[in-house]
């Protein structure tokens, strides 16, 4: 799988960079389908203070799987969009499952 990182508004983080890149090297290990994985890591202006922003997508047979976030830190932000994505990618593999 390959795996492209964008930070818009704001700086690189490696070690931000190297847990998403675990997290998601795990799903492809179980799910080797996947080709390729989006990712997005954003700040916008939020009175409510959600403003870190974790957006996914990944490219895989079928259509395109996506997943966003947003919360008051990256790490959650991360977590949540790779759970949606867990729960999206089980639902795919059900599908092949019946084929």
């Amino acid at each position: 799988m390959v795996i492209h990182i964008q930070y818009q508004k704001m700086s690189t983080s490696e070690s931000m960079s190297s847990r998403l890149i675990k997290k998601l090297e795990r799903l492809g290990k179980k799910y080797n389908w996947i080709i390729k994985a989006n990712v997005l890591f954003k700040i916008e202006n939020d009175k409510a203070g959600e403003d870190k922003i974790c957006e996914i997508e990944l490219s895989a047979p079928g259509p395109r799987l996506f997943a966003k976030s947003k919360s008051n830190d990256f790490e959650k932000s991360m977590a949540e969009t790779v759970d949606d994505l867990k729960r999206q990618l089980e639902k795919r593999q059900e599908v092949f499952a019946r084929h």
